[in-house]
């Protein structure tokens, strides 16, 4: 199968990726466990910690699992259904995992320089939790936007046909 032969993308995706973009940019200006509004909310709340970690973990599951979606509809013979919701989901948590192992991997090879780049503030199942938080962003994503996603690429691969003749 070839994805250079595949119109662009949706807009949905266009426009989940920005945010998604915006998301660890903010997290990556200030560190996850330092991000200004949450620090206040953390701080009013009387919250043992700063959460905006997990704001990107559930973004890390909401986005890629529409793209995922997006790409095996288009580039595979699959068709609409549980089992690309299924996969969706999959490859979401194998790329999650494979990030959890990057960020153990780091916090070894740099020592306590590490704590800043995790970012778990002192919990001990942060990386189940992160991992747990991106399973509920994939799954909630898939959820809301399947039937908008699906009219979405149904006008997309009518546009271009419609170009292609």
């Amino acid at each position: 199968y070839r994805l250079d032969l595949l119109p662009r993308i949706t807009g949905l995706i266009y426009f989940l990726v920005m945010i998604h973009a915006i998301i660890l940019m903010i997290g990556g200006h200030y560190t996850y466990a330092e991000v200004p509004p949450f620090n206040w909310i953390r701080d009013h709340f009387g919250l043992a910690r700063n959460d905006y970690d997990r704001v990107g973990h559930f973004f890390q599951g909401f986005v890629p699992a529409l793209i995922v979606r997006e790409i095996l509809l288009r580039a595979t013979p699959l068709k609409k259904g549980k089992m690309v919701s299924f996969l969706s989901v999959c490859v979401c948590m194998a790329f999650s995992a494979l990030y959890e192992l990057l960020e153990w991997r780091v916090s070894v090879a740099t020592g306590s320089k590490g704590d800043a780049f995790l970012g778990g503030q002192g919990d001990i199942w942060d990386t189940q939790k992160d991992m747990a938080t991106c399973l509920v962003g994939s799954i909630v994503s898939l959820l809301i936007f399947t039937t908008v996603h699906d009219k979405l690429l149904l006008a997309k691969l009518t546009i271009h046909k419609a170009e292609s003749t």
